[in-house]
């Protein structure tokens, strides 16, 4: 074992510190233990490597990545082989020694997801010449550099994510010429992006990642002659900074491009490639939350790569362009808080990888199209809310199996809700097997597998809200703010994973049906501003989680049910029923006043029988009958012994009367 140079136990679940007999392999080169339950001190798994070799020249690899490891880093000046020093994602806390700047073997320092915070000054580099991979990412380090500082290293990948580099963005990254990876997100920069930072990339070699997102950026993107290459185009993240004006035609060759959250304006007309054949290479584009207008450009046909399209958020004017249906990758689609126009284009139908699809608060117009519910078999996430559709809902969006969140409030649709409603099966199964909505994307062009998690803008409690990182346990109807009419289907009442109903502010007439009480996954239900009658069902009772109720100006009678945490709302939840009586309203029940006794509803419940008397009520009484007549009368008829014994029993009841009446009578006779 003393000759052993490489060793890698990577992958499994090897829990503690590693054994004292590690500190005989004084010819050890590479020791990789990524990915497992290391939870020993650093400095005391190193002082084990070293306690038999004090010099450990030969090790050249330390990969200890994904552990547990905790406290501080140790001095690791007698590793002065080392070239890769791996220590990312564990529990180290502390400062960075400085001499590891005098390890002039490193290539690679990847310290990042660590507790680790303090200063980081040009002394920590001061003799690191070879280093090519430097990860500080997702710690609390602060980059103090001057700003004249010129790196002794060129590196090539650069992940400092997190890390305090601002107010000004870092000149030292001029020097830097050779790097296809760079990530500076959310590091406090508030400057103007320099121009010479493009000027950078136009370099003859090719960039992979960009991300500059989650600072304070500002100024223009320079729509300089710069393209990237198409064999590797790069995913470009400049999001959640302040940067303006229009954007450059360069990166609509980007693979995946998020400029959301900024200050651009504009037309979009950048994203139309040149030639007429030209396929685009980006499968994920995000331009939400700008300023940009004018109508889409009808080019989408170059664009079939393009899983995730998101331009939620501006300005944009026309119609949804028809080429849109060739988006045949697209799986999240959203156009919402715009200023479209028109129909949904028949065209859409095509888009049959389609999960998520919003166009809430736009001016679209027509029908509900039937193909909703017919072509589009993976469907989520439907958004309509805030247009002028009208007409009926359709009885094909029916079809709909795996629908989570449908939302066509505050729209002029007419026309009864749907009875087939209940055969939305993702409704119809409570809670969810993933906190988050997931989906995963092929890109083709380099052979790899995307994941992505959506987000939902959504109505919740009256307050519009994003949902990301709880999507997945979000299942709602909203059709609130139109023109129903008629009764509230009871087999919707068979949804119930159903977290949030809302039918308020409609013509729905009827009543409450009495298997609401099977909806036990409510958080909210809203009913109000209807014209439903009748009384509240008791079933409402077993709906323990229900935060959030709304009754209020509709016609229901009769006493709130007692008992049940009813009592615990405003009286506004009930307002607006001048028939309704108890608390917590101020208007009480006079005695007679009394609300049916329900039995609760609960799911799996067997259909309800409103008639006592059924055939079993029947056999019962016939069974009852022969049993209590012929059991006793029966007997003193045919047993004569019986019979005798009975009559002599009453003889003796009756003479044991009458003496004690006569007694009676004649004791009060003498008083008198």
């Amino acid at each position: 074992m003393s000759s052993l140079a490489y060793l890698d136990l990577s992958y499994n679940q090897i829990e503690g510190g590693i054994p004292q007999s590690f500190s005989q392999l004084c010819s050890l080169q590479a020791l990789l233990f990524r990915n497992n339950i290391l939870s020993i001190q650093l400095s005391k798994l190193v002082q084990t490597l070293m306690s038999t070799c004090p010099d450990k020249n030969s090790l050249e690899t330390l990969s200890l990545s994904n552990n547990s490891l905790s406290e501080s880093i140790p001095n690791l000046k007698n590793f002065s082989s080392l070239k890769k020093l791996d220590l990312y994602d564990n529990q180290l806390s502390g400062t960075i020694p400085e001499n590891i700047g005098h390890m002039s073997s490193l290539e690679t320092i990847r310290l990042g997801m660590n507790a680790l915070e303090g200063v980081v000054s040009e002394s920590h580099f001061s003799n690191l010449s070879r280093l090519i991979i430097l990860d500080l990412s997702s710690t609390s380090l602060a980059l103090d550099f001057n700003s004249n500082w010129v790196p002794p290293f060129q590196l090539v990948s650069i992940y400092l994510g997190f890390c305090k580099m601002g107010p000004h963005f870092p000149k030292w990254l001029k020097t830097q010429k050779n790097y296809l990876d760079l990530d500076i997100s959310n590091a406090g920069i508030s400057d103007i992006l320099p121009s010479w930072f493009w000027g950078i990339l136009s370099h003859d070699h090719e960039i992979d990642y960009i991300d500059l997102s989650n600072n304070r950026i500002r100024g223009i993107i320079p729509n300089s002659r710069f393209e990237f290459t198409s064999s590797s185009p790069p995913d470009v993240n400049l999001s959640w900074n302040q940067l303006e004006g229009s954007i450059p035609s360069f990166l609509s060759k980007a693979s995946s491009l998020d400029l959301s959250n900024n200050k651009l304006s504009g037309p979009i007309y950048f994203l139309c490639p040149k030639t007429p054949n030209e396929v685009s290479s980006l499968y994920f584009l995000d331009l939400s939350s700008n300023n940009l207008y004018e109508k889409l450009p009808n080019c989408w046909t170059h664009f079939e790569n393009l899983a995730i399209l998101d331009l939620s958020d501006n300005s944009i004017l026309g119609k949804i362009p028809t080429t849109m249906g060739s988006l045949s990758s697209i799986q999240t689609l959203k156009l919402n808080n715009n200023r479209f126009v028109g129909g949904l284009p028949s065209s859409l139908k095509n888009c049959t990888s389609l999960i998520v699809f919003e166009v809430g608060e736009n001016k679209l117009s027509g029908l509900i199209p039937e193909w909703l519910g017919v072509g589009l078999p993976n469907l989520a996430i439907l958004i309509l809310r805030s247009n002028h559709f009208y007409g009926s809902i359709p009885s094909q969006l029916c079809n709909m199996r795996g629908i989570q969140i449908l939302d066509f409030s505050m729209n002029n649709i007419s026309g009864s809700i749907p009875k087939c409603l209940n055969n939305l099966t993702n409704l119809a199964q409570k809670g969810s097997s993933s906190l988050t909505l997931t989906h995963t994307y092929n890109v083709t062009l380099i052979g790899k597998w995307e994941y992505y998690e959506d987000e939902s803008s959504l109505i919740w409690k009256g307050i519009m809200s994003k949902y990301k990182s709880t999507l997945g346990l979000v299942k709602s109807i909203h059709l609130s703010s139109n023109r129903l009419t008629g009764e509230i289907p009871s087999e919707i009442t068979d949804l119930v994973g159903l977290v949030s109903l809302n039918l308020s502010r409609n013509n729905l007439t009827g009543q409450i049906t009495p298997k609401i009480g099977k909806l036990q996954s409510l958080d909210l239900l809203d009913l109000s501003n209807n014209q439903i009658h009748g009384t509240i069902p008791t079933s409402l009772f077993g709906i323990s989680g229900l935060g959030k109720l709304d009754l209020s100006n509709n016609n229901l009678s009769g006493k709130i049910p007692m008992g049940s945490q009813l009592q615990t709302y405003e009286p506004s939840v009930f307002s607006g029923n001048p028939l309704l009586c108890g608390i917590p309203l101020e208007q009480m029940c006079s005695p007679e006043e009394t609300t049916p006794v329900e039995q609760p509803v609960v799911e799996n419940q067997d259909e309800d029988n409103d008639e006592f008397i059924t055939l079993g009520f029947y056999v019962s009484l016939g069974l009852g009958f022969v049993v209590g007549f012929w059991g006793v009368c029966g007997s003193l008829i045919f047993i004569r012994s019986w019979r005798y014994t009975y009559y002599k029993f009453l003889n003796c009841v009756y003479d044991w009367l009458y003496v004690r009446v006569a007694l009676i009578g004649r004791q009060r006779m003498i008083d008198v």
